[in-house]
């Protein structure tokens, strides 16, 4: 896993090279172990390396025989050893056994849709030097971030805003319509990011620039066949065998490196099954690593440690308390790129702090498994709401909702009025395209209450539902309830939120690759081709996944609800050891300087925090989108200070 920026423009050469390294620096956390540089006539390019396949020849920028063709690539190709040996079988021929060469002997071979033939996480740029273009891809499920921009007359890409900001001429602006959507979806939808100017290439898409122009296009999508097999009952144990067989050859896959590979184990049964699939595959000793919270109601190191006693594992955790989160919460922010609502990604950045103090720079984990086989709560809502939808006024369905979200005590002690209340049905809601997620947006949405009168003035006329609705593919309105659910969940917060906030920036933070066998797009097109039962079976999440885990995982972990991944929120920031950043950014002064929110509704929760008295989702949420979206503009709009160092340099 690696860094990569680059720009397409003329000019003076001591100073192009300059300003790529400057690039290239900024991310260096991506790529610690090499660097280097390519420089001709209009292309500069530039790659951070951290090294894991082919340490002594993977060096990058790689080029083809005849140097016309040159490649900076972030990521993995996991079936390049298959790949290579076809390319060869066609007159290819190397000179480094990395994957990147695959990649650009493949380009080489089938064009752009080379990308179809590449199973992996990966984004990337080819220059081609003769033709004068530039190719760019983004893997199907958005694991790896690819950003560009263009600037007097300079086009520019790479892993991370904050080397297109090392630019000299980019211009550093919060975009107010992206902040509309983080406050409602907590992601942007691309190709918008956190500030203007500043583009993402969406997951399954590829780029061209040529003749100062850019074209960005699909090339792959998750589709859902409304009228695929059977009924599933029949067939149960084919597709569980199915499934199981596609999961241990990505599992198998993902463990091709020449470094060590550990695992993360969070007490679930995703990254449970993972793990128990890389022992079955040949790994003596596996490390496996954990947080774990002083909060008992957060805590999941009961089903952790009785994973690490069933599979055998040497288990490594760390134990993150909201100080802990408070203190590094900065830098967190620093590496996402834009505000979050949630502190959550804050544990798992000092996660990987320890998987690399430990040694280690690959690790597998769970995530995608709740997304593509129907693990969430949010799933369980929306059949629970669509059978409730059928017959209105019944006075039994209703009373599903207790078996909604048990691991928050607001909800179950409750009685069945409130939850009517909070779950409510009408014929607006059950006709809209977001049937499933609209409680959910309009509960954040409230959030934007604290914005300043300017901004909702300014933000008036703009509405980031239909934004999102512009998107949605043409298949998706012959789709139910629960699919368009999964749809929106894989397409969008996965990648936007939890891929990017949670995963890629927290782990490469301290240069430690995250690798995930849920997301092998064979797996994904196969689950979204699934009866909907073997799913989510009556409310049974993830019911096909559990019946290929039954003798694989602890039947305590099998079994037990689902408890998603939490952590300590407002409380994080205010308490005996007061934060100066936090007092600071969040003074009634800074708030009124930064014109994003509105100065008196601010004071007002802020002392609320610092009186211990934020006890809703909804206070916890706009403490830490607030603070987040301070501490963005102050380190990259107020002040902003990238990385500075040095790289090998190749010339045409």
């Amino acid at each position: 896993m690696c860094g990569i920026a680059g720009f397409i423009a003329g000019g003076d050469r001591l100073e192009r090279e300059a300003t790529v390294r400057k690039m290239i620096a900024a991310v260096r956390h991506r790529g610690p172990d090499e660097t280097g540089v390519y420089l001709d006539g209009e292309a500069a390019l530039a790659h951070a390396r951290l090294s894991i396949i082919d340490l002594a020849g993977g060096s990058q920028p790689i080029h083809n025989e005849d140097r016309s063709l040159w490649i900076v690539f972030n990521g993995e190709i996991f079936n390049y050893v298959e790949l290579r040996a076809e390319l060869l079988g066609q007159g290819h021929c190397f000179g480094t056994r990395s994957d990147t060469e695959v990649i650009l002997h493949a380009f080489e071979e089938w064009g752009e849709d080379c990308v179809l033939r590449l199973n992996g996480q990966w984004a990337f740029a080819i220059w081609n030097s003769r033709d004068k273009k530039l190719f760019l891809s983004r893997d199907r499920l958005g694991v790896r971030p690819l950003f560009f921009s263009f600037t007097g007359g300079a086009f520019l890409f790479a892993s991370e805003i904050k080397s297109l900001f090392a630019y000299p001429t980019v211009e550093r602006r919060l975009d107010l319509e992206a902040l509309d959507q983080i406050f409602t979806f907590w992601h942007t939808l691309p190709p918008k990011t956190a500030f203007c100017g500043i583009h993402e290439i969406p997951p399954g898409h590829s780029a061209s620039f040529v003749d100062g122009n850019v074209s960005v296009r699909p090339y792959w999508d998750l589709s859902y066949d409304p009228a695929s097999p059977g009924d599933g009952a029949g067939r149960l144990q084919q597709y569980a065998e199915e499934l199981l067989a596609i999961l241990k050859d990505s599992t198998r896959l993902r463990l091709r490196a020449d470094v060590p590979v550990g695992a993360y184990l969070s007490g679930g049964v995703d990254s449970a099954v993972i793990a128990a699939l890389v022992k079955q595959s040949g790994v003596s000793k596996l490390t496996t690593f954990s947080v774990r919270f002083e909060e008992r109601d957060l805590d999941e190191g009961s089903f952790q440690d009785e994973a690490v006693r069933y599979l055998g594992t040497d288990h490594r955790d760390i134990c993150c308390s909201g100080h802990d989160i408070g203190q590094v919460f900065p830098d967190v922010i620093w590496h996402t790129e834009k505000p979050v609502l949630r502190t959550a990604p804050a544990p798992l950045f000092i996660l990987s702090r320890l998987v690399r103090e430990s040694g280690y720079k690959v690790v597998l984990t769970g995530e995608g498994a709740d997304e593509i086989l129907g693990g969430y709560d949010i799933f369980k809502e929306v059949k629970i709401r669509a059978f409730w939808a059928r017959q209105a006024s019944s006075r039994l369905r209703p009373l599903l909702l207790k078996r909604l979200y048990p691991y928050i005590p607001q909800i179950q002690s409750q009685p069945p009025s409130y939850l009517k209340a909070v779950f409510h049905i009408n014929s607006d809601d059950t006709g809209s395209p977001f049937f499933s997620h609209l409680l959910r947006w309009r509960l954040t949405s409230k959030l934007k209450a604290f914005f300043s009168d300017d901004l909702r003035a300014e933000l008036a006329e703009h509405d980031c539902v239909s934004d999102m609705e512009a998107q949605l593919p043409g298949t998706y309105a012959r789709w139910d309830p629960f699919t368009r659910a999964q749809y929106l969940e894989t397409r969008y917060l996965l990648p936007g939120y939890i891929l990017s906030s949670q995963g890629d920036r927290m782990s490469m933070a301290h240069s430690v690759e995250g690798r995930f066998p849920f997301l092998d797009h064979r797996l994904a097109e196969f689950a979204s081709r699934l009866p909907l039962r073997l799913k989510m079976n009556a409310l049974q999440e993830k019911f096909l996944l559990k019946r290929c885990a039954s003798g694989l995982v602890p039947p305590s972990i099998l079994n037990r609800p689902k408890q998603p991944y939490r952590a300590p929120d407002a409380s994080s920031f205010f308490g005996p050891a007061s934060l100066d950043y936090a007092n600071a950014l969040l003074s009634p002064e800074s708030i009124r300087n930064d014109c994003i929110f509105n100065p008196l509704a601010v004071e007002k929760l802020v002392a609320k925090a610092r009186g211990g008295n934020i006890t809703s989702t909804a206070d916890n949420m706009a403490v830490t989108g607030i603070l987040s979206t301070q501490l963005l503009i102050e380190r990259f709009i107020h002040n902003f200070q990238p990385e500075t160092s040095d790289a090998h340099c190749q010339h045409a």
